[in-house]
């Protein structure tokens, strides 16, 4: 039986997204993982919060890529700052993702389970995609450079490895009956 796991990520618009998500499907499925993505394998006809809920109540780890989405050619921070202590600063060629990209990794932490975060290149470190947030490593990677360098790296085979320990972590101790002492 496979390991139900939510994969979350934002609609992807550029190939090399698309093929990211492919070369991650891939790993997990030959990893006995069941991805499971929000109008992607599932479907639900409530309100997304609700769907995303139920859907992580029945994983068991979630893994999130924060994809590039929204560029932010020019623009500026606290842009109407009036307090002597907090000017406003200047923005140029920003990306940010989808803001589902913090909602879902957030609601599954609250549920205790294992959270993986990949964030592309250049998408805005803030909020859960500041690394150390939520205490696991949260790599980046680079969709400019090969996608195999990145899934034939140090880094993805030992943060992968360590979030599926996570993983079958959560599964055994679901098996368990609940402790009363």
């Amino acid at each position: 039986m496979r390991i139900s796991i939510f994969l979350s990520y934002p609609n992807p618009h550029r190939k090399q997204q698309a093929q990211f998500i492919e070369k991650i499907n891939k790993h997990l499925l030959d990893r006995g993982f069941s991805p499971r993505t929000l109008g992607v394998t599932d479907y639900d006809m409530d309100a997304p919060l609700k769907a995303i809920r139920r859907l992580m109540l029945e994983s068991n780890g979630m893994i999130t890529i924060a994809f590039r989405r929204t560029l932010v050619e020019k623009g500026a921070v606290r842009a109407d700052a009036d307090l002597d202590d907090c000017a406003p600063s200047p923005i140029s060629s920003v990306w940010w993702t989808s803001p589902y990209c913090q909602i879902e990794p957030a609601m599954a932490y609250q549920l205790g389970l294992p959270v993986l975060i990949f964030r592309e290149k250049d998408v805005v470190a803030e909020g859960l995609l500041e690394k150390g947030v939520i205490g696991m490593y949260m790599p980046e990677f680079d969709l400019s450079k090969p996608i195999d360098a990145y899934f034939d790296s140090n880094e993805w085979h030992d943060i992968i490895a360590r979030w599926e320990g996570f993983v079958r972590a959560v599964v055994e101790a679901k098996g368990n009956p609940p402790k009363l002492f």
